[in-house]
């Protein structure tokens, strides 16, 4: 009696044993019902659209129910690393904004907009390319569709720290110069600049891309940064950073910064290893990385700045230019996303084009 206990009980460990060897697999958190995404596939079997060079494989393939891309933030393809930095930057930034927040005592006021505008524009811009790099594969309308969304996210984002950098870092003597005159309207204007220059790009060259295109994204995104941070790197070069404790963070988004510039510049390391960074390590991660971090140290910075001088800001620059701020940076938000709206009706009108050609 005793012995037939014991197997009997050996039996159903062994069972249960063999049950919490198989890892959990994503069919086993969806409902039947729902359609899962299909394995990945090679870069000859995507459109030359949707081909990144040197990478491979690990593509997802085109037409699929929508929620097959909406699921694949949980499959691994060669997306999901580009997807997963920004989207978990994005929730690093709301607990750093909660905790900083809640250390400053903070009031929603007029003297706090330009940093609830910062914050707002570095969601926009992190959700923004979340969207692209999970979305895009769906189909060529999708593909441009969410990556005009992403240039529109970028443009805001670059207006958002042009508010954060004049109202909280720039110093009397660079605001006094003919650069700090113009920079408010000058920081709009190119970050438009740089949404309409980047859909130009994506709509006006296919693959394989000529160097023309990174021209056309790079000379007014570049131009946009460097004018927004000329009142960082005024502040670097004039104020000891052992009498401003937030220097050492804007040292470190110049250089984050950098690093990414130089990363999304170049397909760099899968140039050298094509094939072998289809799924980890590819320049555009480590682009994304970069960036992320440089909006993490940013935000640091920023409110360092703002605890110091909330209490002058509007004593220095006035209600009325505080909301103007607020109001172009609406205007901004607004035309930036029209231009992508009309190149992409643009896109539209050529797809068209080509699938009657192709009848």
């Amino acid at each position: 009696m005793m012995s037939g206990d014991i197997l009997q009980r050996f039996s159903t460990l062994t069972l249960n044993f063999k049950h919490l060897s198989r890892l959990p697999h994503l069919s086993d958190f969806i409902p039947s019902s729902l359609p899962l995404p299909s394995p990945t596939v090679t870069a000859s079997q995507v459109p030359s659209l949707f081909r990144e060079p040197y990478i491979l494989s690990g593509y997802r393939p085109v037409h699929q129910d929508w929620r097959c891309y909406l699921l694949s933030l949980f499959q691994r393809h060669n997306e999901s690393l580009n997807v997963w930095t920004h989207l978990l930057a994005g929730l690093v930034l709301l607990v750093r904004w909660q905790a900083n927040v809640g250390a400053l005592g903070y009031n929603l006021d007029t003297a706090s907009l330009p940093l609830c505008l910062f914050f707002v524009s570095s969601l926009t811009y992190l959700y923004f390319s979340v969207a692209a790099h999970l979305l895009q594969s769906h189909s060529e309308h999708a593909h441009y569709f969410f990556f005009f969304m992403d240039y529109v996210g970028v443009a805001v984002y670059q207006y958002g720290c042009s508010l954060g950098h004049y109202f909280y870092t720039s110093e009397p003597a660079w605001r006094e110069s003919y650069i700090g005159q113009c920079f408010l309207p000058g920081a709009a204007l190119f970050g438009w600049f740089s949404c309409a220059g980047c859909c130009f790009a994506k709509a006006r060259y296919r693959r394989p891309y000529p160097v023309q295109r990174k021209i056309c994204q790079l000379i007014p995104t570049t131009l946009a940064y460097l004018l927004d941070i000329s009142p960082v790197a005024h502040r670097l070069f004039t104020v000891s950073w052992t009498q401003e404790s937030s220097q050492i963070f804007h040292a470190l988004q110049i250089a984050s910064f950098l690093l990414s510039a130089l990363f999304f510049s170049c397909p760099i390391p899968e140039r050298f290893f094509p094939g072998r960074c289809d799924f980890v390590g590819q320049g555009h991660q480590i682009f994304h990385l970069f960036l992320s971090l440089c909006t993490m140290v940013q935000l640091e910075a920023l409110f360092q700045d703002y605890a110091r001088r909330r209490d002058t800001v509007v004593e220095v620059f006035g209600e009325k230019q505080l909301w103007w701020g607020c109001v172009s940076f609406l205007a901004l938000f607004l035309g930036c996303f029209l231009t992508a709206l009309i190149t992409m009706r643009h896109m539209n009108t050529q797809m068209q084009g080509e699938e009657e050609r192709d009848k």
